[in-house]
Formats: structure tokens, sequence, C-alpha cells
């Protein structure tokens, strides 16, 4: 089995295609190879010309299945479809052409999209990341984001929620890093509390690529502040508990009504409000791609 995901270049967008590219590895009877195209490679011209012999020759074997995730990559998908009639076509979003048009339109739950033969709903965005059953009892992991286009950063705020997170959890081993949003003073701020000595503290900076995944398979819970959405969905499929840590919100939409959905419904009020989710999302969909 052959999957050629159309790239876009941005690395959030391939953890989903990869995400479901590995667990249909994991699940599948037979070989799954995966072949990475970027959308710069397959000019729209290219792929009208690829419809009359049905076939490319940038392409490694006819693909099984063609994925894209980003708004850019939709008439690619598309029109690979067209070239290779034989795959399925999944798109990983909302698409913005009729979902009649793909095979598969792959969406979270939150965009408020109805599932149907053609729409598979998730719990959040896919990642390749899975539980390892590492996790160690009285081991923390406390993630920090920043400001984004839905949140503001709230140093109090934060520095509250830490200081909770070490008095609650006086046996515990705690990790803290950052990420390339947190304001570059904030860790200095940190280090001035009474409170820091209790802490591991990792910058961003200083962490090599895949560290923060690792991490999560260690901890036994994850704090994450509200903005990184992406990073609370990473946790749960790792099968940390999950709390959030909340920072300002500038306005209201589909994501922070995600949010407090997930702490009305999902919390394990005996540990501090921590979610005790189990997700595995991308699991799911590839059985349910592979079976149809």
């Amino acid at each position: 089995m052959h999957i050629v995901y159309v790239s876009d270049g941005k690395a959030g967008h391939r953890s989903q295609a990869v995400g479901l590219y590995k667990a249909m590895q994991r699940i599948s009877n037979s070989e799954v190879t995966f072949q990475e195209i970027s959308i710069q490679q397959l000019p729209i011209f290219t792929l009208l010309k690829g419809m009359l012999s049905h076939q490319l020759a940038l392409f490694e074997q006819k693909p099984d299945y063609i994925f894209g995730v980003g708004s850019h990559t939709q008439s690619r998908v598309l029109l690979l479809g067209k070239v290779y009639p034989q795959a399925k076509t999944v798109i990983l979003m909302k698409p913005n052409f009729p979902f009649s048009w793909f095979d598969y339109a792959i969406i979270p739950e939150h965009d408020g999209v109805a599932e149907s033969r053609q729409v598979i709903t998730t719990q959040g965005a896919l990642n390749p990341i899975v539980n390892e059953q590492r996790h160690q009892a009285n081991r923390i992991l406390i993630a920090l984001g920043g400001s984004s286009k839905r949140h503001q950063w709230n140093e109090t705020k934060v520095l509250e929620a830490i200081q909770n997170i070490v008095q609650h959890n006086p046996q515990a081993e705690i990790i803290l890093t950052t990420s390339r949003r947190t304001p570059k003073e904030f860790l200095g701020h940190l280090s001035a509390q009474s409170y820091a000595s209790q802490l591991q503290i990792f910058p961003v900076e200083d962490t090599p690529q895949g560290w923060i995944f690792e991490e999560m398979q260690k901890a036994e819970a994850v704090w994450v502040t509200e903005d990184s959405v992406s990073m609370i969905f990473e946790a749960l499929t790792a099968g940390c508990k999950v709390g959030i840590i909340a920072i300002d919100r500038l306005k209201s939409d589909r994501i922070t009504t995600l949010l407090d959905q997930l702490l009305s419904t999902s919390s394990d009020k005996t540990h501090h409000n921590l979610l005790n989710l189990k997700l595995n999302e991308a699991t799911r969909v590839a059985d349910i791609l592979l079976k149809t």
C-alpha cells in the first residue's frame, strides 16, 4: 500500500498526515509506504497533463491513498485523484470544496460538521503519538505556550498555576518547558519565586527535537497553557492526565468552546481538575479507512 502526502511545508499539518500514515502502518496486514510531495512539485499544468496518461514521473509507485492537509493542498489532492482514479483522496481538515469531491474528509469535532459516509470526525487533530505505557508516578510535565490570535499571555495567572501545582504535588518530580511564544523575560521572573527550586526547567531553546514527546511518555500528568490546543490533545493521546492552565482570552470561538467542554465534561475532580480522557484517534481513523 502506497500513501502520497501532498505537503504545504507546515510542521503541524505534516504531523497529522504522518500520524495517520503510522497508524495505518501499525494495523495494516500489508507493507505501507509513504511519499511526501510538496505543492511546488505539483504545478497545475503538470497535473492536467498527468490526467491524460494516469501517471506522473515523480511518483515512486501508484498511490492507494492521497493525503492533504492545508487549504493550498486541496486542489492538488483533487487533481491527483483524477490522475490516479484508483486512489482514495483524504483531506484532513474541513475542505473549501464540496465534501463529496473527496473520498474522505477527516475533520475535528469542534468544526461542527456532522459525520457522514465521507466525513469522519475526530477529537482534536490527528498526531503521530501513541501511548507507550511508560508513565512514571509522581512525574509532572508543565508545558507553557504564550500569546496567540485568541489568547493573551498572563504572567500572574501562569505563576499562580505553577505555584499551585508545586504545592499540591510536594513529592513529585516536576519538569517545566517553554515554547517559542513564551515571553523571554518569564523564566527570569519564575526563577525568582520561592518554589522555583522544586522545578527542573528546560527552556525550549535547550531541548532537542522530539524531547517534549519523550517527556509526555514518561509523565503521569501534563499541564498545558490553554493556548496550546494541539499539545493538549497530544498529551491525552500519550495517555497522560492533562491539566489546563488558564490565560486571558481575546475572543470566544469554537476552540475556546471546545476547551470549556473538555473542562466541564471530562475533568477528574479528584485530581485537581485533570482531564483523564484516553485518545487514540489516528488508529481509530486508520481502522475505518482500511475497512472501507
